[in-house]
């Protein structure tokens, strides 16, 4: 996790610092799912290198948003989840949704 010398000033930059990229965003819309594997994540973010991917689920894990569980076995499993910060950002990604939806609609027509 940043440290409070490290965050923003401001409350809007801290969250655009944690979840403004484009990547973020949609990785945290596959684990507001559920609990995944790399793989599902990878096949359900359309365009996201692997290297992109982990670079992104590492940054989250160590800013708190993601928690990553590896399991003992062969072959290796490893398993995403939000934490509970995580799972807080929920309704601002649902809104976004909702506003998306919106747009598209409105400009569809």
């Amino acid at each position: 996790m940043l440290t409070k010398e490290e965050l923003p000033f401001c409350p809007v930059a801290t969250t655009v610092d944690l979840i403004g990229n484009k990547w973020k965003i949609l990785i945290m819309r596959e684990l507001l799912k559920g609990t995944q594997r790399f793989n599902a994540i990878h096949k359900s973010v359309e365009g996201i290198s692997q290297k992109v991917l982990t670079e992104n689920l590492r940054k989250m894990e160590k800013d708190g948003i993601v928690i990553r569980k590896a399991y003992p076995e062969v072959p290796p499993r490893v398993e995403y989840s939000l934490s509970e910060i995580g799972e807080s950002l929920r309704p601002i990604i649902d809104s976004m949704s909702e506003w998306g939806t919106a747009y598209i609609k409105e400009n569809m027509m």
